[in-house]
């Protein structure tokens, strides 16, 4: 039995696959943002660590489940910390989301920091969850110890 060329042919196919060969596609409306997100100008940090961060969103429909997702960075430090996720409703109207993550005391403090809200949308492509993001935000805001 010949198994090079039938590995061969798998490993192609997975690349075909993964790289979005044969599917359909991409129009310039699924590549649109579809909703939006806001990120209030104030969040809260303890002495422990723990941060939360909080805003609005809105998008109009989805085929699969949706999340507003949030990540801090502070001066001038190219690391960024992911807080929290929440499940989001995609019906039209206006949401309010908060999220609340730890990060290692000390990390970030009060004082200015950047955020960045998405609403983002997991869509099966070919089997495949693959990301749709239905809107960014990125601001500066204020954190402020609770």
């Amino acid at each position: 039995m010949r198994v090079r060329p039938l590995l061969g042919a798998a490993a192609g196919a997975a690349l075909l696959l993964l790289t979005g060969a044969g599917a359909a596609p991409a129009t310039a409306s699924a590549l649109a943002p579809t909703g939006s997100v806001t990120v209030d100008a104030v969040g809260r940090i303890t002495t422990d660590g723990t941060i939360t961060l909080s805003g609005t969103y809105r998008c109009a429909s989805s085929s699969g489940p949706v999340f507003v997702s949030s990540s801090i960075s502070q001066g001038v430090s190219a690391t960024r910390h992911g807080i929290g996720g929440t499940r989001a409703v995609c019906d039209g109207a206006k949401h309010r989301w908060v999220n609340t993550g730890q990060v290692t005391p000390g990390a970030l403090v009060a004082g200015t920091a950047h955020v960045e809200a998405t609403v983002m949308e997991l869509r099966t492509f070919s089997g495949l969850p693959l990301p749709s993001f239905h809107a960014v935000q990125g601001q500066d805001v204020t954190l402020t110890r609770a």
